[in-house]
């Protein structure tokens, strides 16, 4: 018998249910992946005008038109999601709503991802309650065009490979297991990190706590695991080498360990909402304040669950040698997925970012632990008792979010004619309308200090490599870059937000205090060679003012 039937026969299968031979979840499963089209198709031409969206979908027009990452635009990431987005506008146009197609397919695809790995220990109703809650809470929290989304689909892609492993130790999904993680890491490297170091963790428990796998495993089921992860990798590196950028390339990658935390960082399970938000919050009358928490349970759910899936794995944990045979495994089962979650929680304080809408972006694999606690299989007998109350009060809590969400979209009465498609807004935007007025497509703008979406939606460009410029976030050598490059294009009109530093703590809590008062060389050139034409309103709070270089008139109306 070879060692990998013998490895095969180890793993019984009878305590991992195996969803995909089943037609009846395969019919769960398509019902899923049709009420994620349905609902996240609301969201579909919907816009808060969020500044990050435009990062990725910029990015990738400059791709389009020959430019190279790191050598003519600078990137915090790693490329994944660029090169993924600009292969999209290649085959179907380039539009906000092509991007918008994706996102909704790779939501529908991470809802149905989360009802197959809770499938294996839960039940069938258990594993659709909780995929629903992810295509209620999870892209609606963030309906946006980032890498954040891309990478949480390896995420869950790999994890998906790495539970059939489990059930099937095949050399193939070894190797699909170590492509995807690899595909996570070149899409956002930090939570690339955090699945790796993950997956590490449990290999390692699992190698050194199981008689069994510990005497079949051989160091040439690492080949495909390893080939499978430098694959994506060495072509990565290849493709920037031949472009003269590899140095470039790893300085950008670098980048935020020096410098992005100072600014971004936030307190646990922060939710981004202004003094005025809040003070309204709790500051109504207690039966209001109660359906509001109620409500707004999520806000508590979603950070709890991590510390769940960590209690997870301490359980599992200590019963290592003491686990019977026919539990071997539904034990890897859960070391896997619990310590690829702590692997994910760690990344998100090791980048500062551990808010409440960064646990979001992994909820889908956040909510295969919350079926498990549906699911009550691993509690006391008297806490199991309370959980069909449990269950009816997060049915409520997610249900109730989830059309708070829904409710803005449905809402939304402002068109937005823009030239990568039509919006409709809750707001009127005048920026715009203003932008697409007075500059023919492809020419040159500056938009300061953060709002690179303005930036795609004209079909407009920076005068350099920099879409934006955060306050405490950029090095003071990219901000006189800038300058350089402003001044040397003699860029015609300029569109600044002079409040940007004093509202920026609303959404970046740790943005020193003297960021507000210190001396802003870029806002200083704009206010000596500039001068105002108009006075816009953005989406939101923001009002930027159209400003033109002095010694030329302001656009005729």
């Amino acid at each position: 018998m070879s060692r990998l039937e013998s490895l095969r026969l180890s793993l019984p299968l009878v305590e991992l249910t195996c969803p995909e031979k089943s037609w009846r979840d395969w019919l769960v499963a398509a019902l899923i992946f049709g009420i994620s089209l349905l609902h996240f198709s609301c969201f579909y031409n919907y816009t808060l005008l969020n500044a990050d969206e435009g990062i990725v979908l910029q990015g990738a027009q400059r791709i389009l038109q020959g430019q190279v990452l790191y050598r003519d635009f600078f990137s915090l990431l790693t490329p994944g999601s660029y090169y993924w987005m600009a292969f999209f506008f290649k085959v179907f146009g380039s539009s906000i709503l092509v991007g918008r197609a994706v996102l909704i397919g790779e939501g529908a695809s991470l809802s149905v991802l989360t009802y197959l790995l809770s499938r294996r220990v839960c039940s069938r109703w258990t594993a659709f309650l909780a995929s629903i809650f992810v295509t209620l809470i999870g892209l609606p929290t963030r309906f946006l065009v980032l890498h954040n989304w891309d990478s949480t689909l390896w995420v869950c892609l790999t994890l998906y490979c790495a539970v059939l492993f489990l059930q099937y130790p095949r050399r193939l999904l070894l190797f699909a297991t170590g492509w995807f993680a690899a595909l996570t890491c070149l899409f956002e490297h930090s939570k690339g990190a955090g699945l790796v170091l993950g997956l590490g963790l449990a290999s390692i428990v699992l190698l050194t706590t199981d008689r069994v796998t510990l005497k079949y495993w051989r160091p040439g089921f690492l080949v495909p695991l390893v080939l499978g992860f430098a694959v994506p990798v060495i072509f990565t590196f290849v493709y920037f080498s031949a472009h003269h950028t590899l140095s470039q390339m790893l300085e950008d990658w670098s980048w935020p360990l020096r410098n992005y935390s100072a600014v971004n960082k936030t307190p646990y399970g922060f939710v981004v909402l202004s003094p005025e938000d809040r003070a309204a919050i709790y500051n109504e009358p207690w039966p209001s304040r109660l359906v509001t928490i109620v409500l707004t349970g999520p806000w508590f759910i979603v950070p709890a669950l991590p510390f769940v899936a960590a209690a997870v794995f301490m359980f599992w944990l200590q019963r290592r040698w003491r686990a019977k045979s026919n539990q071997r495994a539904r034990r890897a089962y859960f070391v896997l997925i619990s310590a690829t979650v702590i692997g994910l929680l760690l990344s998100l304080f090791a980048t500062g970012r551990p808010d409440f809408h960064h646990l979001v972006y992994i909820s889908p694999v956040l909510f295969v632990v919350l079926a498990w606690i549906m699911d009550g299989q691993m509690l006391p007998f008297l806490v199991r008792r309370g959980l069909p109350l449990l269950t009816f009060l997060l049915f409520i809590s997610c249900v109730g979010f989830g059309l708070s969400l829904l409710s803005q979209p449905l809402n939304a009465g402002y068109v937005l004619q823009t030239r990568r498609g039509t919006l409709k807004a809750v707001h009127a935007d005048e920026v715009i309308g203003y932008i697409q007025a007075h500059v023919p497509g492809g020419q040159k703008i500056l938009v300061y200090p953060y709002l690179p979406l303005y930036y795609y939606l004209t079909e407009t460009f920076s005068p350099g490599r920099y879409e934006y410029l955060q306050p405490g976030l950029h090095t003071p050598e990219q901000v006189h870059a800038l300058v350089k490059e402003l001044d040397a294009d003699q860029t015609r009109l300029v569109f600044f937000e002079p409040y940007f530093r004093e509202k920026a703590p609303t959404a970046f809590p740790s943005t020193p205090a003297e960021t507000r008062n210190e001396r802003d060389p870029v806002a200083d050139y704009i206010r000596s060679h500039y001068r105002e034409c108009a006075t816009l309103n953005s989406q939101d709070f923001w009002h930027f003012r159209a400003m033109v270089r002095k010694d030329l008139p302001c656009p005729a109306e």
